[in-house]
């Protein structure tokens, strides 16, 4: 499909795009380019690229597909130096999570080579190559946001790469992508960031806050560990899109405030039931085209073996577990393994299982 790509950035997601093509999609040649020459070294000595420089230069002629791993505001500059080295149908994609910005620059130069945006939604608050992985794109929704002249070949080739990597491709302009994002992406790590930063500023001088902070805000605040030179890019890269959600977002946090203010408990209580009822919503039991899931959870001890005893217990049985996690407190509920299955007749087969050995299994929705 594609026998050469190229990246540019060798991070987390870029060196996850490079692992998988070359173990997934069967890339022979990647050629690679970072700032930083140890981080080339390494993933060159492991094999996961085979050419690498620390300039943009004719190591990315001949590529079928360019990938730009960079922050956003660095995108549009390293697509203008890959010109002289790329043939007029190469695939130059980015993996910004902002698009509109992009996009607009990249009309200006869309005729040197063929554009086909895109922003795989995943990631961790790890962001340098040693934390890259084949798997990461694995059930992740990864959004593609072609130009307008992009041939319907070339989308379907992209496309059917981007599955064999393991993601699930959505396709939408690039303007409703970055509404989108403001909304459950970019917004939500503001916040996240600013709760930290509150607790930060209230807490006491022995660190009381600090020290609680461990469970549920926690988890809550996991985002506000990414990479701030990011972070700082997007912010404005979607200025507009950001600064529209935050004022809704004032409005509502505004309406609980007055609800408190004036001691209005059924307003109060309606601000939860409905956040609850939404929140209840978002079903793992995805409906569509999109990845089905189908997730328990089960309370086991917290003492070596106890996930090993789950894991072997379902296996011997002919159930496939397609994920696991640990949860790692038990501030909000009892659960503290979620397991997830490629189907509700595994998941109830796994329930009945677990159940008959006496262990606490709970529904995931």
């Amino acid at each position: 499909m594609f026998d050469k790509i190229g990246i540019i950035g060798l991070g987390l997601i870029g060196g996850s795009l490079a692992k998988a093509f070359k173990n997934r999609v069967g890339t022979k040649t990647i050629a690679a380019f970072n700032r930083n020459e140890d981080v080339l070294k390494q993933a060159y000595d492991e094999g996961v690229i085979d050419l690498y420089s620390t300039e943009i230069d004719d190591i990315f002629s001949g590529c079928d597909v360019v990938f730009i791993c960079t922050p956003v505001n660095f995108i549009f500059d390293y697509a203008q130096k890959l010109i002289p080295y790329i043939d007029k149908d190469c695939i130059v994609s980015d993996v910004g999570s902002t698009k509109g910005g992009i996009y607009d620059k990249i009309k200006t130069i869309s005729n040197k080579f063929c554009y086909i945006g895109g922003h795989p939604m995943t990631g961790s608050e790890k962001f340098r190559y040693m934390a890259s992985k084949e798997h990461l794109f694995e059930n992740a929704y990864y959004i593609i946001t072609p130009a307008e002249n992009a041939p319907d070949y070339k989308i379907n080739q992209f496309y059917e790469a981007i599955e064999k990597i393991g993601a699930i491709p959505v396709m939408v302009s690039p303007y409703l992508h970055d509404y989108i994002m403001a909304s459950i992406s970019h917004v939500p790590h503001i916040i996240a960031s600013s709760l930290c930063n509150n607790v930060k500023a209230l807490d006491t001088p022995q660190g009381h806050m600090h020290l609680m902070a461990a469970g549920g805000f926690k988890d809550i605040t996991r985002i506000a560990s990414s990479n701030p030179d990011m972070w700082e890019s997007i912010c404005f890269e979607n200025k507009e899109q950001i600064l529209n959600v935050l004022v809704s977002l004032e409005e509502v946090i505004k309406e609980i405030k007055t609800g408190i203010l004036d001691g209005n408990h059924a307003q109060v209580r309606e601000f939860f039931d409905d956040a609850r009822k939404y929140r209840d919503s978002f079903s793992n039991i995805t409906p569509g085209s999109f990845v089905k899931r189908y997730e328990i959870s089960v309370d086991v001890l917290d003492k070596p073996g106890s996930i090993a005893v789950i894991s072997v217990l379902l296996s011997s049985n002919g159930i496939n577990i397609k994920n696991m996690s640990i949860v790692n407190n038990r501030e909000r509920e009892n659960g503290v393994l979620y397991v997830s299955f490629d189907s509700e007749e595994q998941r109830q087969k796994s329930i009945d299982i677990l159940k008959s050995m006496n262990y606490e299994v709970q529904i995931k929705n």
